[in-house]
């Protein structure tokens, strides 16, 4: 068994913040685009891939005492204009063209948008800010009546300003997914982050758009059968269970030490090492399997995690700056039974075959199967999807010059229960501590608790 202080369970408080709109308005490229009114910008399928439909709001903390020499808001809106010159693409709109495809369309009176906010509150006030905490969600705009994963004529930058009364701020952003994934992400962030601290455009790398590259072969070839995105009808307890329950967010804390640990009792029995993401989602997925207590016992579950592919393009590599979407989901699967009865290192080995299914041929593969049978809809049926963030550069890539942020990060996994994030807890460290964040039933909680000590292995 483990040592208790390796794994911690992170509590955060029920509150409600008092939030006054001061005003929204939109953000438009600070100088000339290369894009007119009327024209519209490719996407790739591994840009509409069905679970990219959606935005990703993410929040970042800031203590700030005296910000009169360096004004947030005015800040803020300068860099992000002079940073949509370049990254014009995040000042269009997504419109579906001809297929259920979709692209970037660019008419009048378009942009980003900003909204700033006032609270009454301080950030002493919102408990410890280490830890994601869905009552946060006020931090985030979103416009009244919004339709759940509503993309379509949205702005594909949406960025809430709120400063508290002890001068401290939060920045609550939303990033239409089509436009980038995490690493893409990062990099639009970076450049706003550096062009605020600088007071003029800095944008390195380049951004590249390029999404041609990925189009479809002609004929399509589809080389795998991608469970991944297999339309499976719910025949077990787990979906059920989890959505009618009213699930709570839960986080931890997980010490390198126990990863190291765990990495060595997770080790295959065979020459192929496996890796600390390996072993923890494998540990991951097996406890959560078990607090669920999901039946029946032969039915086969699935376990989801997104690959970045982006170093195994060679032909023709990736140019630099490219920041769209360049992840493939992995997909292993197995029974319950394997999983509530088996040996770890067992479902270790699941993943890792997986993770390193995916190869520049997997993802050829993965845009002709999008253009031949396109997924319509988001598919839940016995799965949980593990996002790593701890590789992300999130805390480095968000300083505006107001030091980097106490926190960085998703706030409320709720809306998606059967998703899971590893977090880093301040820096992107591979090595380091992480946060682990899911969502489970109340009366699963501290069943699964047992199972991530290792208490009940």
């Amino acid at each position: 068994m483990a040592p208790s202080s390796w794994v911690q369970e992170l509590h955060f408080p029920h509150l409600k913040i008092p939030l006054i709109i001061h005003q929204i308005f939109p953000v438009t490229p600070a100088g000339p685009i290369p894009a007119a009114s009327g024209d519209s910008l490719y996407l790739s399928n591994l840009d509409d891939i069905i679970g990219a439909r959606v935005f990703t709001p993410t929040i970042y903390f800031y203590r700030l005492e005296d910000y009169s020499d360096h004004p947030v808001i005015e800040t803020l809106h300068k860099a992000l204009a002079n940073v949509l010159v370049p990254y014009y693409p995040l000042s269009g709109r997504i419109r579906e063209s001809h297929n259920g495809k979709l692209e970037v369309f660019f008419g009048p009176e378009q942009g980003a948008l900003m909204v700033e906010a006032y609270s009454e509150m301080t950030l002493a006030e919102l408990g410890d800010l280490t830890v994601p905490n869905p009552a946060w969600s006020p931090l985030i705009y979103k416009f009244p009546n919004e339709e759940p994963y509503k993309i379509r004529d949205m702005p594909l930058v949406i960025a809430q300003v709120t400063i508290f009364s002890c001068g401290g701020f939060s920045l609550g952003l939303r990033l239409c997914h089509c436009i980038s994934d995490g690493f893409g992400a990062m990099q639009f962030l970076n450049a706003w982050a550096a062009t605020a601290k600088a007071g003029k455009l800095v944008a390195n790398p380049q951004p590249c758009w390029d999404r041609e590259l990925f189009r479809p072969r002609h004929p399509p070839i589809i080389k795998h059968p991608h469970i991944e995105y297999m339309r499976i009808d719910e025949g077990s307890s787990l979906t059920m269970s989890l959505w009618q329950a009213k699930p709570v967010q839960k986080c931890y804390r997980i010490s390198r030490e126990f990863q190291a640990h765990l990495k060595i009792i997770a080790q295959p029995d065979d020459k192929f090492p496996c890796t600390r993401f390996d072993a923890m989602a494998a540990h991951i997925w097996r406890s959560w399997v078990k607090a669920l207590d999901v039946k029946p016992l032969n039915y086969k579950l699935r376990l989801t995690f997104p690959v970045n592919a982006r170093q195994k393009l060679k032909n023709p590599p990736l140019k630099e700056g490219y920041y769209g979407n360049v992840v493939c989901v992995a997909c292993a699967m197995s029974s319950v039974n394997e999983l509530v009865n088996g040996q770890l290192k067992y479902t270790t080995r699941l993943v890792r075959e997986a993770r390193l299914g995916v190869t520049e041929e997997y993802l050829r593969s993965t845009v002709d199967f999008v253009e031949v049978d396109r997924p319509r809809r988001l598919e839940f049926g016995g799965k949980l999807t593990i996002t790593q963030w701890t590789r992300f550069s999130i805390y480095e890539s968000a300083d505006f010059g107001w030091g980097r942020p106490i926190y960085a990060g998703p706030i409320d996994l709720t809306p998606t229960p059967q998703v899971c994030v590893f977090l880093p807890e301040g820096e992107a460290d591979p090595n380091g501590t992480m946060v682990v964040c899911i969502c489970l039933p109340e009366s699963a909680t501290l069943k699964f608790f047992d199972f991530l000590r290792l208490e009940e292995f």
